[in-house]
């Protein structure tokens, strides 16, 4: 871009209130890629970080420059949130991921790849080997990958062909011999997705990784014989995954159709971006640029020596042989409220007090054990849950199927329209709904991202309702790596709660009120706005105010423009976001008193915490909402008041360490950008990935954010 075109177009983004939500999300995967560049990490966390970059920034095209494609393919409006039109917001956009592309590759290439020979690992092609092991490269290519291939070519006389999304691909440019130069043919290799990576060969103690691209191109050629190669390129393609579900008049058959049909189109969406090796054919590429209608600034060059696509580092990170080389987690600690863990038993336990759980620092046991024993005790009638993901060898699917082979009545939502997972959760689904399971796949215009479950017990005569609420997933795997938030309570307020809000979703319910439960798209928005406004009326009033907020994601303009109400009548306003945030901070007049930090480290920061100081009365909510447009209007959502002064103390604390942090932490600017926290002065390192393991129960109790974290 030119620099006065791009200077002018800084001028607009300058000026207004709000940032844009994509170009916030670069700036969020940078915080990503500096946490590969971190001197303290050994070389395969860095690894790990790189790669998730790169499936990072795989999803971001997929579905957030899809869906600008979109409005660009149909010439709709669009004025993002920066205050730059559709043309001149993808030109800085792709400006921006241009640069993250190149300080990607600029990391492999100076930091990692030199790292690696230090750890018995050389990333090589077949010259780097011995006469031997090249042969067993050939045997692997004979019999493992040439019977994959499938080469197809693109001429006159056939149709072009369907190139996957995602998938390494060759393009080989030939000609027959005898014929003139100019009646070249293209075709394309594509490299199945169920081959490794990398080819591992090893030799004493070093490993050798071969790139699978670079065994194909040393045979390719068995591949077009009696033709002349003229040139092979070798790239990637990144297709539009984003798609909206259209209502559907037959939910279980309609509706569940409409969903795969959706999942076929994201493999032959329009192509929204290219990577490709350099030394490649420019016949080749501006013929797919053409047919793509593609600028230039949508092809991403990677040097020879570096590689295309990223995430096939998962493969040397997952290595048996290097897994007592990464960092070990130390061992989940019990609830500060559930100290008998693993000795009591949970309903027992429920009927006396409530559990708030801190995932990963507190595991998944106890809402396992309580599903588990669901399924069994006899005196269980009823199991209701969403389910948005799960593992993919899930324990509460089985203990699910065996409630319902029990005789008990199973109700689950499963949300088939859950990104990436709508393939998994169709399969679970199924499985439930044959077991004589209630299934409902969700609500057609609505994604069902709301964490509960209820379970409905008998003991004589008396009825108890154990219910649980969270942030995060039912999902094994995640919760050891994922932060979140849950609540397992037979309070009757919140039974109360829940039990309307699964009528509301399965059902066709309207409750006039609830009493600890915010929902959406009901009344979420209002409820928040209401709060922030009640703590700028009493800083008005010469009341101490505080607003303390952890979200993944903050993007409403509503309600973001609330808090700079508040902040302009003086209420202090600390906000972890660690994702997007459309907010800007610091600004002069506007958001003087609100402060923005983003935790980003060993654990995926997932937990959701709205406290309000409410004059001391403090109101304190969990869940799974983000502040966000699709959360408030577009999901079910909920948000669960804390009560009990431990636990409501425990919500606190965790907002508190999480502002006091300076190893994870980063520090949003006015312009949007981030400054990594560190320790000032004598002042001691402070992780909150590793103080959260080693809590004092005494110190919670005593924590008050608005004393702490006041500007007076």
């Amino acid at each position: 871009m030119k620099q006065a075109v791009r200077e002018r177009f800084d001028s607009v983004i300058h000026k207004s209130d709000l940032i844009s939500r994509d170009l916030s999300w670069m700036k969020f995967n940078d915080r990503v890629l500096d946490q590969s560049k971190k001197d303290h990490r050994s070389i395969f966390e860095k690894l790990k970080f790189l790669a998730i970059t790169a499936s990072n920034l795989d999803e971001f095209f997929m579905i957030r420059v899809g869906s600008l494609y979109n409005y660009l393919d149909y010439d709709k409006e669009r004025v993002d949130y920066s205050g730059l039109r559709e043309e001149p917001f993808k030109a800085t956009l792709m400006e921006e991921c241009q640069n993250f592309h190149h300080a990607q590759h600029e990391h492999f290439l100076n930091s990692i790849l030199p790292a690696l020979p230090n750890e018995g690992i050389a990333l090589c092609n077949t010259s780097k080997l011995t006469d031997g092991e090249r042969k067993k490269v050939k045997q692997y290519f004979d019999r493992a990958i040439y019977p994959m291939l499938t080469p197809m070519v693109y001429d006159g006389y056939r149709t072009f062909p369907i190139l996957m999304n995602k998938l390494l691909i060759f393009g080989v440019v030939t000609t027959t011999p005898g014929e003139r130069k100019d009646m070249r043919k293209l075709s394309f290799v594509q490299i199945p997705a169920n081959i490794p990576r990398f080819f591992e060969v090893e030799r004493g103690n070093t490993l050798f990784l071969v790139p699978i691209e670079e065994v194909i191109r040393e045979n390719i050629v068995s591949l077009f014989r009696n033709v002349d190669i003229q040139s092979i390129s070798l790239f990637r393609i990144t297709r539009n995954g984003d798609f909206t579900l259209e209502e559907s008049e037959d939910m279980d058959a309609n509706f569940l159709e409409e969903v795969k049909r959706k999942l076929m189109e994201r493999k032959t969406g329009r192509v929204v971006k290219i990577e490709i090796e350099e030394g490649y054919s420019k016949w080749m590429l501006n013929s797919l640029l053409e047919r793509w209608k593609l600028g230039s600034d949508s092809v991403f060059h990677v040097k020879r020596e570096s590689m295309i696509d990223f995430t096939g580092l998962w493969q040397i990170v997952g290595n048996k042989q290097f897994r007592d080389r990464l960092p070990q987690m130390p061992a989940p600690v019990k609830p500060l409220s559930y100290q008998d863990e693993g000795n009591a038993d949970i309903f027992d336990t429920l009927k006396e007090k409530d559990i708030l759980l801190h995932h990963p620092y507190n595991n998944i046991d106890s809402i396992l054990d309580l599903i588990e024993k669901a399924a069994d005790d006899p005196g269980v009638m009823a199991i209701k849950m969403t389910i948005y993901r799960l593992a993919k060898d899930s324990q509460i699917t089985k203990a699910l199927l065996r409630a319902a082979e029990n005789g008990k009545h199973v109700s689950v939502l499963f949300e088939v329209k859950a990104r990436f997972d709508e393939e998994n959760n169709i399969r679970e689904a199924k499985r439930l709904q044959k077991a004589g399971c209630f299934v409902i796949y969700g609500i057609t215009h609505l994604k069902t991202h709301t964490k509960l479950l209820l379970i409905v017990k008998k003991d004589g005569e008396k009825i108890t309702r154990f219910v649980h609420l969270g942030s995060g997933n039912y999902n094994e795997d995640t919760a050891r790596l994922y932060t979140d938030i849950g609540l397992l309570t037979t309070n009757e307020v919140l039974a109360n709660d829940v039990s309307e809000f699964f009528n509301v979703i399965t059902g066709h319910s309207m409750p006039t009120n609830y009493q600890n439960l915010i929902t959406a798209p009901r009344d979420m928005r209002n409820q928040l706005i209401h709060f922030i406004e009640q703590e700028a009326e009493n800083a008005r009033n010469g009341l101490p105010a505080g607003i303390f907020i952890k979200v993944n994601s903050l993007e409403d303009s509503e309600t973001i423009y609330a808090l700079y109400r508040a902040s302009q009548s003086g209420v202090t306003v600390k906000l972890v976001v660690r994702g997007i945030c459309c907010l800007r901070p610091g600004r002069v007049g506007l958001s003087e008193n609100i402060e923005v930090i983003s935790i980003v480290g060993d654990f995926l920061e997932h937990s959701r915490i709205y406290h309000f100081h409410n004059n001391g009365n403090t109101r304190t909510y969990a869940g799974s909402a983000d502040m966000m447009v699709r959360s408030f209007d577009k999901r079910l959502e909920s948000l669960f008041k804390v009560e009990s002064p431990l636990l409501e103390k425990q919500l606190m604390n965790i907002l508190a360490f999480n502002l006091r942090d300076n190893f994870n932490a980063y520090v949003m600017q006015e312009d949007g950008s981030y400054i990594a926290k560190k320790p000032e002065g004598d002042e001691e390192v402070f992780n909150v990935h590793k103080e959260f393991f080693n809590l004092d129960p005494e110190k919670v109790m005593q924590v008050e954010l608005i004393p702490t974290y006041s500007n007076q």
